[in-house]
């Protein structure tokens, strides 16, 4: 297991490694103690996995009072992921960062205090991600997409598909930030 640094502080790639040889792949996709070594110790308590199709952009999500630190891979498809830390007292507070990730080795840490996203490159997509926290409807919220503070270059987009609850968005200066 290998952590890069992104330009946001706490965020990373995480990259695995990958065994071939003629009958295939084996990685392994989280190991406890690795992962403790390098990231901390985090309980992950759900595993959430979505399918979405071309034109599918999901997010910008996160939660307040119980956020959610999430482990994210791709595993089918493509889709560029992206996040925002919207940590008050962070100095990459406001910034973004974004990147493909498709059935490589490459999983993204998103820690708390941090929304986060993702457009389906691909005809399908499948994205799965571990959390570490439950969802908690009443503290779920959503962060306007292409809000241009952001600073987000998503691409080339025709014919956006959004969820009713990510069509309502709201501004990087409407949200609530977190507050550790």
């Amino acid at each position: 297991m290998h952590v890069t640094e992104t330009h946001l502080k706490d965020a990373y790639v995480i990259t695995t490694q990958v065994f071939e040889d003629d009958r295939g792949s084996f990685t392994e996709s989280f190991n406890l103690k690795k992962f403790q070594e390098k990231i901390g110790s985090y309980e992950f308590v759900q595993d959430c996995h979505s399918v979405s199709k071309k034109g599918v952009v999901r997010g910008l999500h996160y939660q307040i009072k119980h956020p959610q630190v999430k482990l994210l891979r791709c595993l089918f498809g493509s889709v560029y992921a992206v996040m925002v830390d919207l940590r008050k007292d962070s100095p990459t507070f406001g910034r973004s960062w974004g990147t493909i990730l498709d059935p490589g080795p490459n999983q993204i840490w998103i820690p708390p205090g941090f929304a986060h996203g993702f457009r389906v490159l691909s005809e399908t997509a499948e994205v799965l991600y571990k959390v570490t926290n439950y969802q908690y409807k009443e503290f779920e919220r959503t962060l306007q997409w292409d809000d241009p503070h952001l600073h987000i270059d998503w691409g080339i987009i025709e014919d956006v598909i959004l969820s009713d609850k990510d069509k309502k968005g709201i501004s990087f200066e409407e949200c609530e930030k977190y507050e550790s």
